[in-house]
């Protein structure tokens, strides 16, 4: 399937066009730290799901199993965000939101890989 026709695709490219600005809002002190780790987990994520969608087969399965550990570090570093009070409460159930759909997307995508 085209990745253009994938909704994990619309849904990461949603979460990171959401999460960029947000982040400028971090505390500057932390902007090569938490926040950078935030970002580049961010961009591994979408870049580990295009990596997959090129590759067949094993080779699909391990960039999806990496994608799936980005995403366990984006999960991370937002409730750290959250805990230090850079997300309000409602920014929070919003990107949680955000974050467990693609997380159920990726879900069914590595399952139906490993069926085959």
């Amino acid at each position: 399937m085209a990745a253009s026709e994938m909704v994990i695709f619309t849904r990461t490219f949603d979460f990171i066009a959401w999460l960029l600005p947000m982040s400028n809002h971090f505390p500057k002190a932390h902007r090569h730290t938490l926040t950078q780790r935030l970002l580049d987990s961010a961009f591994d994520l979408s870049e580990r799901l295009e990596e997959a969608n090129s590759r067949r087969g094993a080779a699909r399965l391990e960039k999806l199993q990496l994608a799936d550990e980005a995403l366990s570090k984006v999960r991370q570093y937002l409730r750290l965000s959250s805990r230090l009070g850079w997300l309000s409460p409602g920014q929070y159930h919003h990107v949680a939101q955000m974050v467990t759909e693609i997380g159920r997307l990726l879900g069914g995508w590595k399952k139906t890989m490993s069926r085959r």
